[in-house]
């Protein structure tokens, strides 16, 4: 008689994804941060075992807390960090020291987590509510996670808004803003300062506040805020500064005017100006999590902490012979920093643009930001049923009188641009418009050796300047 077969970790793991996978998806929402509560009190609240980074904004959220976690972990802390959405295994969500976390802890979690979870889902379903979503599930599953490690320091990117968000669950030692502009209008709020407000919520009592530069009015939301909570706050360009950028191989060296000292020719292996000023933000936040902001950051941590950062997916070179470069920018505000870290970081005389976009985002605002430099425009759709269609791309994209082609799915796109690239050693293609579609080019690329095959006819890549 032969033995039943248990299944894997790497099974295990899967099977919990695709369980949170029949659950309302993310783009769900509703303003009921209790339902996430509840769950947390019959596990005893693990969120409030470890301090807490909360991190929210429009954009750079994801890139600012892989550098703070970094940063934190460099000081000998354990580390765990939460951010979303992944680019290709769910688990990169959920890292613990720097790795994501175990297939195995994911799943012995979600053995802690999943009793409560019907405990729940049947006192939402007697009063008439629906059941708890996949990302409500998700940031539970998270926070018994680094428990479970256990970490010293959690580092947690709200998934949208702030207030109400199932994260805000955590109280935040230092609460982090990175730039805030128009997004998720239909659930945040049709105005800046609408939207600053959801945000701000995630500002607790006697909290640190520290933020990116903001315009005006978000800048009076933040500080109202603050006061109402008795939380100290420090912006960008007045409390501490990015002084001095430079490109240097593989990223930049930066000078950055701290809380608690100045941080000279530090290098940080991320390309764009943008990146230059989450670091800035990532260490102002730092200084206020770790000792008195008064006293600055070892030079040798923050050297450390800056080298180690990495941010999959934003500005990821996937791709040489031809260059190929992936980005997750989805808005354009995110757009605009790609197009600007193009510019000055790289040094090539066309590019081509891979892009697909979700239909619930501003494509054309997108388009009109990338237009100026694209060279030839490849249309696809991103795989997902919230996809614009390619044909739609297409026509947004000629309306700005940039050449473009239409391809039904992304291999067809990657192939076609990437053979356009290697016709000359002066071109170079880059991958945008969606986050899923950024993790389907990093798959591809790994699955068809792009670092190492060329593409199309013979034709060398250009280098960075």
């Amino acid at each position: 008689m032969s033995k039943k077969r248990h299944p894997s970790d790497r099974e295990r793991a899967d099977a919990v994804y695709a369980e949170l996978l029949t659950r309302q998806g993310e783009r769900w929402v509703q303003p009921r941060v209790e339902r996430t509560r509840r769950v947390l009190e019959l596990l005893d609240d693990p969120q409030r075992t470890y301090r807490v980074v909360h991190i929210t904004g429009t954009n750079g959220k994801t890139s600012t807390a892989r550098m703070i976690e970094s940063l934190v972990r460099a000081h000998g802390l354990r580390t765990g960090l939460f951010t979303s959405p992944h680019l290709e295994r769910f688990t990169e969500r959920i890292m613990i020291d720097g790795s994501p976390a175990d297939d195995a802890a994911v799943a012995d979690a979600w053995d802690e987590v999943e009793p409560f979870v019907g405990i729940v889902d049947a006192e939402l379903t007697a009063a008439g509510d629906a059941p708890l979503t996949f990302f409500e599930i998700l940031t539970v599953l998270a926070f018994v996670v680094a428990a479970d490690a256990p970490v010293d320091v959690l580092v947690l990117e709200v998934g949208m808004g702030g207030s109400w968000d199932s994260t805000n669950t955590a109280d935040g030692d230092v609460a982090v803003f990175t730039p805030i502009d128009m997004d998720h209008a239909d659930r945040l709020g049709d105005t800046i300062e609408a939207i600053a407000v959801v945000k701000s919520g995630i500002i607790k009592d006697g909290a640190a506040v520290v933020s990116a530069a903001q315009r005006p009015e978000v800048d009076a939301v933040l500080r109202d805020a603050a006061a109402a909570h008795g939380a100290s706050i420090a912006f960008e360009g007045q409390d501490f500064a990015l002084v001095e950028q430079r490109l240097a191989v593989g990223g930049q060296q930066i000078t950055v005017r701290g809380l608690g000292g100045v941080y000279e020719n530090e290098y940080l292996p991320l390309y764009g100006e943008h990146q230059g000023f989450n670091a800035a933000l990532a260490i102002a936040a730092v200084e206020s999590l770790i000792g008195e902001t008064s006293d600055p950051i070892p030079a040798g941590i923050v050297a450390e902490g800056l080298a180690e950062a990495t941010s999959p997916g934003r500005l990821q070179l996937v791709g040489t012979a031809p260059t190929v470069l992936v980005d997750a920018a989805h808005n354009p505000h995110g757009m605009h920093a790609l197009v600007a870290a193009l510019r000055t970081a790289f040094d090539f005389d066309e590019w081509g643009f891979v892009f697909g976009v979700f239909a619930d985002k501003d494509a054309a605002g997108i388009v009109a930001e990338f237009a100026p430099i694209a060279a030839h425009v490849f249309a696809t759709a991103p795989e997902s049923d919230r996809a614009l269609d390619a044909d739609a791309v297409a026509d947004l994209v000629e309306a700005s009188g940039v050449p473009v082609t239409v391809h039904t799915d992304l291999t067809a796109a990657a192939d076609a641009a990437r053979e356009w690239a290697a016709e000359s050693e002066r071109r170079a293609v880059v991958i945008a418009g969606s986050i899923v579609l950024a993790g389907q080019a990093v798959t591809l690329a790994a699955g068809q050796d792009w670092a190492h095959r060329r593409g199309g006819s013979p034709g060398g890549a250009g280098s960075a300047s």
